[in-house]
């Protein structure tokens, strides 16, 4: 269902420092992170081989997405794919308010979900989830700051989400020059520490659930199979300079790699 915890705009020298962990199905068969598409519509990101969408992607002209699925008990199966909206922005040319409110339009397709897009060269991000059913859309831009997303709505203050934000707090104020993305992800992406019963959120999906769930890094079984963080990316900006790096579980073996790339287009221009 994933996590995100992330500084926008709001570090001397860093544009953006993001982590996030993905969680799903082992069985499911994905792709780990990598370069896809052609020229200049290039994107950079893992891919989910059953609906052929992604968690979280980027590209060389500054744009960059990613989403949670937001928790609720009732999901049907024959809506539209969630991984395909942060694809979509990233072939679009909106903006990232402009492709929002398209997205706003048509949120009733989807199961729940929390999408976030940026647009790193106009230094704008936005935010947009049809989470609670039965809600309006919500659609705003994200201030700077830092910013957690769990599987409610951004900075719902659920107790993995507060421990979360707070430790990348601490860890993000120490350091000194570059920021040691690798570090970062395993000190905090690795958290399996579960909430107590009674500060446990009540999604309607029952206790059982919530506990198994309320962990940063999640490793469950369950009769549809082993469940759990199936990846963790760590991706910063610093002077139009893009570092990703991501750990991530294949054939039963954690591996990692780092890519790294310049910004182009707009931003050397407005440079």
């Amino acid at each position: 269902m994933c996590i995100a915890v992330w500084a926008w705009r709001s570090h001397d020298e860093y544009e953006l420092v993001l982590l996030l962990n993905r969680d799903e199905y082992h069985e499911r068969p994905t792709e780990a992170v990598s370069w896809w598409g052609d020229g200049e519509k290039r994107i950079l990101g893992g891919r989910d081989r059953v609906a052929g969408g992604t968690w979280l992607c980027c590209s060389k002209n500054g744009r960059l997405a990613f989403l949670t699925n937001f928790r609720e008990p009732d999901v049907c199966p024959n809506l539209k794919s969630r991984g395909d909206l942060p694809v979509r922005f990233l072939e679009s040319t909106k903006s990232p308010l402009e492709f929002s409110e398209e997205i706003a339009k048509e949120a009733d397709q989807y199961n729940g979900f929390n999408l976030i897009i940026a647009d790193l060269c106009l230094k704008v991000m936005a935010y947009v989830s049809n989470g609670p059913k039965g809600k309006p859309t919500i659609v705003q831009l994200v201030t700077p700051g830092l910013h957690v997303l769990s599987n409610a709505n951004l900075d719902t203050p659920w107790c993995k989400a507060q421990r979360l934000v707070q430790n990348f707090k601490k860890l993000l104020m120490k350091q000194e020059g570059d920021v040691p993305l690798k570090e970062m992800a395993e000190k905090l992406m690795q958290d399996t520490t579960r909430v107590d019963q009674d500060q446990l959120p009540n999604t309607g999906c029952g206790l059982e659930k919530e506990s198994l769930l309320s962990s940063i890094f999640i490793d469950i079984d369950n009769d549809q199979g082993r469940y759990g963080t199936r990846s963790t990316t760590a991706f910063c900006v610093r002077e139009n300079t893009v570092t990703l790096f991501e750990r991530y579980l294949e054939s039963g073996l954690w591996k990692e790699h780092t890519f790294q790339y310049q910004i182009e287009s707009m931003c050397q221009k407005e440079g």
